[in-house]
């Protein structure tokens, strides 16, 4: 069975928790491998919807076993709360809930750090979600980190009080209170550890003797592509490896263990917090593709920017993650539109160019080249057959097609799991075998 990646193509907010959630029977496995509780999944099917921020959407799925990664920064208080709204929803995780006993701890004293450095940066603000991430992460690659296994761990005291004293220098550095006491956080500490402990895994060894044992997993990241660490629109970036190589540091799984990439792409762009947008729209087109895709953050309910689809940007997230399979989301917010633009270059100071610059400052003078297309006006809402789609809609797929790479096999046409269609005899079918027919079945259901 294959071993598979699902990777945003944009900055984020593509609809990943849905076509993870769509895929699920056809894998054993969910494995998240990457960043914290500033991601945010939205899942619906039926009269069901849920809102999931560290916790794989397989988890919804009986049966399915869900694996957070070592790449991950979890927050015990955001894990427990997730865990329980979950439960309280009748979703039982018993037994095939794990976490990385690597997967580093986000304190108390992250957010405050994360929350005070963006208030001092005034006009040139980041557009952190303040949870903590970046400084957690800080604290990962610095070696004063602790571990989710840590937590119960005798130094545990002497390691933190090193650490409370560099935090509270630097609080007090910005203006800001100080930080959560020590003697505070130690009791904090001691309870997670406590509840943690039957979840806590070796989960490298894990998923090894998984994949030793022909079970296929599906991988699953945070954010997008262009917010990756190294590869995305820096400064304005997260602060892991969200595009598809994080699949593997962030697991230890191979990379020869891994059969391919699904890049999931919203059919309009968007973006959250700070940084550069070439297509971004700050008109009244812009409203509506926000108000029509409430386009407002799972996480953090802030208003997305929206703007045109950037076809540069996904051509530069499908060559990073080798993505063959597209799945285009939120098909539907354009039906009523009587033309729509794609941005298939940009100009940079004069100069044309496919490509997108790798230098922020030449990335913020980019402006867009656009070539416009038909709308369809007509309701694609619920369509499940892609040959049923409008024939205008049908041509804005294959232009995405001709001018991104791979093929579009994966069409929502809204919120819900039943809502997508999924074309058979690709490249999906291929890389899921025997098990393509259980998608088919599940989202009928």
């Amino acid at each position: 069975m294959a071993n598979v990646i699902i990777v945003g193509m944009q900055w984020g907010d593509e609809g990943k928790g849905k076509i993870v959630d769509l895929l699920c029977p056809a894998f054993d496995s969910v494995v998240r491998y990457q960043g914290g509780h500033n991601a945010g999944h939205t899942v619906k099917f039926r009269d069901r919807h849920f809102s999931l921020h560290l916790i794989p959407s397989g988890i919804l799925h009986p049966g399915m076993r869900c694996v957070l990664g070592n790449g991950m920064v979890v927050s015990p208080p955001a894990f427990f709360g997730e865990l329980d709204r979950l439960m309280e929803a009748g979703v039982d995780p018993a037994g095939r809930l794990f976490l990385s006993n690597r997967a580093h701890a986000l304190l108390p004293w992250h957010a405050e750090l994360d929350q005070a450095r963006e208030a001092a940066r005034g006009d040139q603000a980041i557009g952190t979600t303040s949870r903590g991430i970046g400084p957690a992460y800080e604290g990962k690659v610095s070696r004063y980190g602790v571990r989710l296994g840590d937590l119960a761990s005798v130094d545990l005291a002497a390691r933190l009080e090193t650490e409370y004293r560099r935090v509270q220098v630097e609080l007090e550095s910005l203006g800001a209170p100080a930080p959560t006491p020590l003697d505070d956080l130690l009791v904090l500490c001691a309870g997670w550890a406590e509840r943690l402990a039957p979840l806590l895994a070796d989960t490298e060894v894990l998923l090894s003797e998984w994949i030793e044992g022909g079970e296929s997993l599906l991988f699953e990241g945070a954010q997008g592509a262009l917010l990756d660490i190294d590869h995305g629109t820096y400064p304005y970036v997260t602060s892991s490896s969200s595009t598809a190589g994080g699949a593997c540091t962030g697991t230890g799984v191979p990379p020869t263990a891994i059969e391919g990439s699904i890049g999931v792409l919203k059919a309009y762009t968007t973006r959250v917090g700070g940084g550069p947008f070439p297509t971004e729209l700050e008109d009244a087109t812009g409203e509506y593709l926000r108000d029509r895709g409430n386009e407002f953050g799972t996480t953090t309910g802030r208003p997305r920017r929206c703007g045109w689809l950037d076809i540069v940007a996904a051509r530069y997230a499908r060559r990073l993650n080798g993505t063959g399979v597209i799945a285009l989301t939120k098909l539907d917010v354009l039906d009523e539109l009587e033309e729509i633009r794609v941005c298939t270059a940009y100009e940079v100071d004069g100069q044309t160019t496919p490509n997108m610059p790798p230098e922020v400052g030449a990335f913020e003078r980019a402006r867009p080249v656009y070539e416009s297309v038909p709308g369809w006006q007509q309701d694609t809402a619920g369509i499940v057959e892609v040959e049923k789609l409008p024939r205008a809609a049908r041509d804005y797929i294959r232009l995405i097609e001709d001018q991104v790479g791979g093929k579009v096999e994966l069409v929502s046409s809204g919120p819900r799991r039943e809502e997508t269609a999924v074309a058979g005899g690709g490249v999906l079918e291929g890389l899921l075998g025997a098990r393509f027919q259980n998608v088919l079945e599940a989202r009928g259901n």
